[in-house]
């Protein structure tokens, strides 16, 4: 840890607030909460206490790479854990001044870089745990993003969270279906990914709702094996080898199949 900056509560606030609105909801030093009023409670908080089990209470010497760390509460619980590096990642100026804040007030030292999930590769490293919360329904191009994790930046652990809508029941799914087979595109329990074309929740980067079985479809035809389902959203994950097909590449253009 850093050392914790001397900043009066009092302004501590009054920034905090300057750098509003925020979508976590982070106490930092002097008891000042940033986003009090969140309309889902104490958020991310009350989330976390439901999967914060499923993840190594000791990441001593452990690198984590937290994409689309928002205002940085994940960032922070990693470092709480004794995580050795911590880099958060986001498109989003306002998101990262507000990490970077948080973290600062807080004394952790994390990294905070402004990079797209599409531009993983620059990075150039992987790491022991990968956070990819809250991010996949947001993306135009979301089993890309998975792809490009496996092979850029996740060496052991995927934490993955998705805003789900739909069935969470699962159905046995075959491995291949005759043309004229078409009573399983029906089924409720089918993998399904619901687009939305113009806004949900008031938000227009709300591209995708997939079901429970479309999620578990994703992370294994990526490459992940879902090792624990703690929580309704969240699956805790281990790389393992993609299956055929994979992140495919058009050799002529490079460009992600």
């Amino acid at each position: 840890m850093n050392a914790v900056d001397p900043m009066p509560s009092d302004e501590i606030r009054r920034k905090a607030e300057a750098l509003g609105p925020w979508f976590h909801n982070i106490e930092l030093r002097g008891g000042v909460w940033t986003a009090p009023n969140h309309f889902l409670g104490n958020y991310p908080a009350v989330k976390w206490q439901r999967f914060a089990g499923a993840i190594p209470q000791d990441l001593t010497g452990k690198s984590v790479l937290d994409i689309g760390c928002n205002g940085g509460f994940y960032s922070m619980e990693m470092k709480k854990r004794g995580a050795e590096r911590v880099l958060g990642i986001d498109f989003d100026e306002t998101y990262l001044a507000q990490a970077r804040f948080a973290a600062q007030t807080m004394g952790y030292d994390i990294e905070f870089r402004k990079l797209s999930v599409y531009d993983l590769g620059q990075l150039g490293e992987r790491f022991d745990v990968v956070l990819f919360m809250g991010v996949l329904y947001h993306l135009r191009h979301p089993l890309l993003a998975l792809d490009l994790i496996h092979e850029h930046v996740a060496k052991d652990l995927l934490v993955f969270q998705s805003m789900q809508r739909g069935s969470t029941e699962v159905m046995p799914v075959d491995e291949n279906y005759t043309f004229w087979q078409t009573d399983h595109f029906d089924d409720p329990r089918y993998p399904k990914m619901h687009f939305i074309e113009h806004r949900y929740a008031d938000d227009p980067t709300n591209w995708w709702a997939p079901n429970s079985a479309c999620v578990e479809a994703m992370l294994r035809s990526a490459g992940f094996e879902i090792v624990q389902h703690p929580e309704t959203e969240v699956y805790i994950c281990r790389r393992v080898e993609a299956p055929p097909g994979a992140g495919a590449v058009y050799p002529a253009q490079g460009r992600y199949a």
